[in-house]
């Protein structure tokens, strides 16, 4: 019997997707560092709650990346191959970073480190190039992604506009509300959801198309 690994792990981009636009909307805006910890304090369950939505995410993303590359046959599949690594990559950041989450909160629930100090370890260096990295990872892979796409030509053309209109949109996240720049990732859920069913349509047809031997 064949084993059906496409939908499942298209199924999980999807919910890797959604679950990554819930987390980003559920995340509390703060300002200054003073300002996140008063969040964190005050709203410990929505910042704990936004941790684990992003770690479900991070792991149904990647479990699904493999149904993104049965997209790619002949036409851009080096490249697509590319891009599925670095946004591993990014995904894998995306883990971190709720481990982040999980470690900020704990912070400002227990009042370790206040002041000068904790502007020391927010800004320390190792940490901002983690951060960066993970961000450029995401989107430059998504990136990647998107123009494999239109190399292959395997889905809707506005499959991979969503996707790079969303790594457009980081040149106006800093001047845009957190509600607003929040709310655009819907664009990576919408790109991502047409990957996904686009993925499971042609493994349908390879299957009618393939005669079943007993």
């Amino acid at each position: 019997m064949r084993l059906d690994w496409i939908p499942a792990s298209a199924a999980a981009f999807v919910t890797g997707a959604m679950a990554l636009t819930f987390g980003s909307l559920l995340m509390p805006a703060g300002g200054s560092t003073s300002d996140t910890l008063q969040v964190a304090r005050t709203q410990d369950g929505r910042w704990l709650a936004a941790a684990v939505i992003f770690f479900i995410a991070a792991v149904a993303l990647t479990l699904g990346l493999p149904a993104v590359m049965s997209l790619f046959e002949r036409r851009g599949r080096g490249l697509a191959m590319v891009g599925t690594v670095v946004l591993a990559v990014g995904f894998l950041g995306t883990a971190g970073y709720s481990m982040l989450i999980v470690f900020f909160r704990a912070i400002a629930l227990h009042g370790g480190l206040r002041g000068p100090r904790l502007e020391d370890i927010v800004h320390d260096q190792g940490l901002t190039i983690f951060l960066y990295g993970w961000i450029a990872g995401f989107y430059l892979g998504e990136l990647l992604l998107a123009v494999a796409l239109l190399r292959a030509r395997v889905t809707p053309r506005w499959v991979p506009a969503a996707l790079i209109a969303h790594v457009a949109s980081i040149v106006l996240n800093p001047v845009l509300p957190h509600a607003v720049s929040s709310a655009l990732v819907l664009l990576v859920a919408v790109g991502f959801a047409g990957v996904a069913i686009e993925a499971v349509t042609r493994d349908n047809n390879r299957r009618r198309a393939t005669p079943i031997l007993l």
